[in-house]
């Protein structure tokens, strides 16, 4: 005799492989740099500077902490879940695969924010957190190569894509070809959503790191008045 699972149990098993991608998104989706702007008073960080929700934004408004805060927590967003993970079996580097697709999700999570209609980070600090986590050698060439870059040029985006550029190509000699492909597509990803950032860069417009906007204005705490 058949197992009978029914329509529910059948949906079940379909989304399982998915499980992954969907719990990075929901952790991911947490909007930490606007929910700490709000928290100290800056009001909403989408209405200074870029309009990114990101530790390079909230480094606008002239409060370094809450940059640096901001920074931890969106790189913590993949990295805890994968941490979890990794406690909770004693994994061998088969796994790296599904620990990536948590990172993954939890990069378009902060990319696309469900409570944010969608309109979220460009998920640098996320992608630095997953690859430290996961294949963190990686990761450290990735984080190194960012800073090199940041010190020697002054601009962040393109200091980001060279990284990422960087870690997809080392992440295939190092830990093989299906890491390779989930770190490919993030990359994919950051490249995407640095699209006018790239526009920027090849125009020769775009800002340096310590360097406010022509148009940015100085961003002062909300009072009750």
């Amino acid at each position: 005799m058949g197992l009978d699972i029914g329509f529910g149990g059948l949906v079940i098993i379909m989304l399982l492989p998915l499980m992954p991608l969907i719990v990075g998104y929901l952790v991911g989706s947490i909007p930490f740099g606007l929910v700490l702007t709000r928290l100290a008073g800056y009001g909403d960080i989408r209405q200074i500077g870029s309009g990114n929700i990101g530790a390079t934004n909230v480094l606008r408004t002239g409060n370094k902490f809450l940059a640096f805060l901001t920074l931890l927590l969106d790189a913590g967003k993949g990295a805890f879940l994968i941490l979890i993970f990794d406690a909770l079996g004693d994994w061998d580097s088969s796994m790296d695969f599904i620990k990536l697709l948590l990172g993954l999700g939890a990069i378009l999570g902060h990319c696309f924010p469900i409570w944010l209609k969608f309109k979220g980070g460009k998920g640098v600090s996320t992608t630095l957190g997953t690859l430290l986590a996961t294949v963190p050698i990686v990761g450290l060439i990735a984080c190194a190569t960012w800073l090199v870059m940041a010190l020697a040029l002054r601009i962040s985006s393109l200091s980001a894509l060279t990284a990422m550029a960087i870690a997809s190509i080392a992440t295939f000699f190092i830990y093989g070809t299906a890491p390779a492909i989930i770190v490919l597509l993030i990359a994919a990803l950051v490249f995407i959503r640095h699209k006018d950032n790239i526009k920027r860069i090849l125009n020769g417009t775009e800002p340096r790191i310590g360097h406010k906007k022509k148009n940015e204005q100085p961003v002062s705490t909300e009072t009750n008045e």
